[in-house]
Parts: structure tokens; C-alpha cells; sequence
């Protein structure tokens, strides 16, 4: 067998076409990332989120007052969705994300504009994602500005000084750190990856390397087997929360101004639904290169849907709707919650139901696969 033979390299070709074939899995993976981004950039992604939930605390009604609120509700930055009873309600409603602006208008407001003082109000942003609100930060001064002009008119022209300052307060990250809001969301992107990735590799390695037998023959019940699968990868993905955790405290000086014992409780509620769905894949998956490619589908999505990389209010309907089944989606808001605004467990609670009827749902369905996979 000398020289160079078309033939044989037609051959080969064929046989290969044949094997991606049957791989059905990997063919449809081959189609369907390109698509999933293509869609996913097209359409979901916006850097320049509009319609934020906004809080209103009036203590002032006059016709200023009025003239504002009614230039809120038709910017296109602002959602007035309710009026708390006070401050501390207000304050309640953006430390758990409710919202993501409180409108502040002391008492006499209208008044006092009108004998030629300069009230202020104040307006408070969820500064945890600097760039979502930075918008609405900056259009609120230009709507004042056009109230006061239509209702004062030119009385407020020939004055030296504005006629109502707009005091901004960016919480919990007022210098608008980007760490501060970007190494919070490693934590669970990280664990993501890793821990998925791990996970999906075990079944699918007792296959490669022809130990599946001595599995199946084990006294064991398969949720026995699936604890006993999962648990170390458990510690395995502390011991990365650990590293990220010293990283961010002593390179990028990021606060921990919540319990620290509530955070690692929903780590581990976190770490314990994505390698659940590890091990779920690899009881679907025939081999671990089909694992790994799995893990990477799911991935893609997780970072580009759940307010990581894009703000998660800045996307459309139909994308939130995915993004509020993904679990990094409910972990990053509870960390940034515990990390950068000092929330307790009870200002988490709203994202931990979804993490456990996610981890509820995957173990159900890895039982459900291994059952299959012993028959």
C-alpha cells in the first residue's frame, strides 16, 4: 500500500460521515450551540435595560410633585409600580431586589420650590449591577429638569442655581466598583462549569473504563449510588468556594456584609442542584466527551441568561421566563444579596424555593435514567 490513494481517503470520509451519524447527540449539539447563541445575542442580550421597577415615597402631592411622577411613567427608564407607606418599607423593597429605584419627595416640596428655595429629592439606585441602573440614574436629573421648566416656568430660568437638586445614592457599591458586582457572580459561574462538569464525567467514566459492571453489581439502591456519586464532588466545590471567597476578600477587597453561614447555606443548596444535574447528564450521556458537550449547552445559556453578564431586567419577556428556571439566575441574586447588601436568610428566601424544586426535579430524573440504565 504505497502512493497516495483517493480512494482510501474517500473511505475514510464515509466512515467518518457514518459515526457522526449515529453520535445523533453531538450532531445535534453541532446545530443547535450556533443557533442558541445567534439567538440568545440577538435578541436577549441589551446592555441598556429600560422599564425598572421604581418606589415612590411622596410625602408631597402638590403639582411638582405630580409633574414628576407623571414624567416617571412615561419615561421609558422608569416602572412606578407601587407607593410604600414609608422609608423603611421603601428600603425593605430594595434590599430584597423588588426594585430598582426609590423616588424620594420630602414634605413641602411643591412649596417650597415656589418661594424660590432649592428642595431636594432622592432618588436611590441598586447600584449591586452598576451598569443597569446607571440609566435611569442619569435620566432622572433631565426629567426634573423638564418638570420644573413646564410648571415653573420662568421663574426658574433666572435663578443662578437649579431649582431642585437631585441627590443620588448608589447602594451597596457607590463607587460602582466592577468587582463588586462581577466577582460575586464568579462564585456561582464557577461552581457551575466545574461542578456540572465533574459530575457528568461519573457514570459515563465507569462506562469508559469498564468498571459500569461492578456498579451495577454493588448492593446498592440507586439513590444510594447517586449520594454516594455526588457527595465528595460536594466538597470538592466548598473547597473552590473557599478559594474564590479568600480571593475576593483579601485581591479585590469585596465586602461580606451579610452572615456569612447563610451564604454557605445556599452554597450548598446551589452546589448540590448542579451536581445532581451532573450526574443527570451523565446518565443520558453514552460517553464523556457527550457529557462535557452537555455541560457546555447548559452553560451558555446560565452565563448569558441569568443577569451575569448582561442585566437580567434588560432582556425580553421570553428570555427572563428561561432565565427565572436557571438556578445561577436565583444564586447570584441571593449572594449579591448576602455579599454587597447584608441580607439575612429571610431576604433570601424568595430564591431558595426555586434552587431546591430545581435540585427536587434533577434528582427525580437521575433516579428515573439510572433505574433505565440498570435495565
Amino acid at each position: 500500500m504505497t502512493g497516495f490513494s483517493l480512494s482510501r481517503i474517500v473511505a475514510v470520509m464515509i466512515k467518518e460521515m457514518i459515526q457522526m451519524r449515529r453520535d445523533r447527540l453531538t450532531f445535534a449539539m453541532i446545530i443547535a450551540i450556533p443557533v442558541l447563541q445567534l439567538v440568545l445575542f440577538g435578541y436577549a442580550i441589551n446592555t441598556d435595560p429600560r422599564r425598572l421597577p421604581t418606589a415612590v415615597v411622596a410625602a408631597d402631592t402638590g403639582p411638582l410633585a405630580r409633574s414628576i411622577l407623571a414624567g416617571m411613567r412615561a419615561s421609558e427608564y422608569f416602572d412606578v409600580i407601587g407607593d410604600p407607606v414609608d422609608e423603611a418599607e421603601a428600603a425593605r423593597l430594595i434590599r430584597r431586589g423588588d426594585v430598582a429605584y426609590v423616588l424620594t419627595i420630602p414634605t413641602g416640596f411643591s412649596r417650597d420650590v415656589g418661594r424660590g428655595e432649592t428642595p431636594a429629592i432622592l432618588i436611590q439606585a441598586d447600584a449591586t449591577d452598576p451598569a443597569a441602573t446607571s440609566g435611569g440614574v442619569n435620566a432622572m436629573s433631565r426629567l426634573v429638569e423638564r418638570a420644573v421648566a413646564r410648571d415653573v416656568g420662568g421663574a426658574a430660568t433666572e435663578q443662578t442655581q437649579p431649582a431642585v437638586e437631585v441627590i443620588v445614592h448608589r447602594l451597596y457599591n457607590p463607587e460602582g466598583i466592577t468587582a463588586f458586582n462581577i466577582v460575586p457572580g464568579l462564585l456561582g459561574t464557577i461552581l457551575t462549569m466545574t461542578t456540572i462538569l465533574m459530575t457528568g464525567l461519573a457514570l459515563t467514566r465507569e462506562v469508559e473504563r469498564g468498571t459500569m459492571e461492578n456498579l451495577m453489581a454493588m448492593p446498592a439502591r440507586p439513590h444510594e449510588i447517586m449520594i454516594g456519586k455526588i457527595v465528595p464532588y460536594i466538597g470538592l466545590g466548598f473547597l473552590q468556594v473557599a478559594v474564590i471567597l479568600a480571593a475576593a476578600a483579601v485581591l479585590f477587597r469585596v465586602p461580606m456584609e451579610g452572615p456569612l453561614l447563610t451564604l454557605l447555606g445556599v452554597t450548598l443548596i446551589f452546589i448540590a442542584a448542579n451536581v445532581t444535574l451532573g450526574y443527570t447528564f451523565s446518565t443520558v450521556a453514552h460517553s464523556q466527551m457527550q457529557a462535557m458537550q452537555m455541560t457546555f449547552f447548559f452553560f451558555l445559556p446560565s452565563i448569558l441568561l441569568s443577569g451575569f453578564m448582561f442585566p437580567f431586567r434588560g432582556m425580553p419577556v421570553w428570555a427572563q421566563w428561561i432565565g427565572e428556571a436557571i438556578p445561577l439566575t436565583h444564586f447570584l441574586r441571593a449572594v449579591r444579596a448576602i455579599m454587597l447588601k447584608g441580607g439575612g436568610l429571610f431576604d433570601v428566601t424568595q430564591h431558595l424555593w426555586p434552587l431546591l424544586a430545581f435540585w427536587a426535579a434533577v434528582a427525580t430524573l437521575a433516579l428515573l435514567r439510572y433505574r433505565r440504565t440498570l435495565d
